[in-house]
């Protein structure tokens, strides 16, 4: 399974469930009991999952429920950070997605978010969380292949499109599964299956938020785009790798100039599919 820093987590995930909540209505979270949040990572989703259903309220605290939201990762450091910023009421453990720590049928909903993309196999994790589950599968996963960028910087839009050309190219699992996470879901042997899409618009505008100019820099230095260069060279080439780097720096240079001066926008559209299946009760 490929690892993630929680500065990676916290780059790609802000924002996404402050206007997306509708996303997750075929959860039917207020209604939930027990869930467990698989590939939790930082805990962005596991919070929203315990808000929804009641386990800590939106603002924090406890509330009155008997609903109870737990995440698991393989990650310590990652649990480590999640448990930090959980309010009380919300569970963490170690565990592997495809070996998870949990009793059959210990919860009424099992939901990951952006796991099955990063392995391997990701039918197995599915048939793990059927396991666990008693009633409801969900899988929140975005298309790598199909997140597209609007910038004032011209130059933006063009290289965004070549880097994730080249890393879901070169990356080792299938990042832009899409609808076929249906095929897994089908495969696990869950049943009354369905897929929804949703675009998670990721808007950056003055006034700039610290997130946005962290992000300027790091385009400036490279830093970014450094971060896949095992999966952008495995696609491309060294050279043409430091090509793309040399180009991606001069662009976040303007970046960083535009910002200065008042005048930079930048829009980026991130699809996901949010897929819930039910676990296939017998006779």
């Amino acid at each position: 399974m490929r690892r993630f820093s929680a500065e990676y987590l916290e780059h790609t995930r802000r924002g996404m469930w402050e206007d997306d909540r509708d996303a997750l209505a075929d959860l039917n979270l207020p209604n939930r009991e027990r869930v467990l949040d698989v590939g939790c990572g930082t805990g962005e989703l596991t919070r929203v999952l315990a808000a929804e259903t009641g386990t800590t309220g939106s603002a924090g605290g406890t509330t009155e429920t008997d609903a109870s939201v737990i995440g698991v990762d393989a990650d310590r450091e990652l649990l480590t950070v999640a448990r930090e910023e959980s309010d009380a009421g919300i569970g963490y453990a170690a565990g592997d997605a495809t070996r998870l720590p949990v009793a059959a049928d210990a919860v009424d909903l099992a939901v990951c978010q952006a796991l099955l993309i990063n392995l391997p196999e990701p039918t197995a994790a599915v048939r793990e969380l059927a396991r666990v589950s008693d009633d409801l599968v969900a899988a929140i996963e975005p298309d790598n292949a199909d997140v597209r960028v609007a910038s004032t910087v011209a130059a933006e839009e063009r290289l965004e499109r070549e880097a994730r050309e080249a890393y879901v190219d070169g990356v080792e699992t299938d990042v832009a599964l899409g609808g076929r996470v249906r095929e897994a879901f089908d495969a696990a042997g869950l049943v009354d299956v369905r897929t929804r899409r949703y675009i998670h618009e990721k808007r950056t505008e003055p006034p700039y938020a610290e997130a946005a100019l962290r992000s300027a820099a790091r385009k400036a230095s490279g830093a970014g785009l450094a971060d896949h260069r095992d999966e952008l060279v495995a696609a491309t080439s060294e050279d043409a790798y430091d090509d793309l780097r040399g180009r991606w720096r001069e662009m976040g240079r303007d970046v960083v100039d535009a910002i200065g001066a008042g005048e930079y926008e930048r829009v980026e559209y991130v699809p996901f599919d949010v897929t819930v299946g039910r676990v296939a009760r017998g006779d």
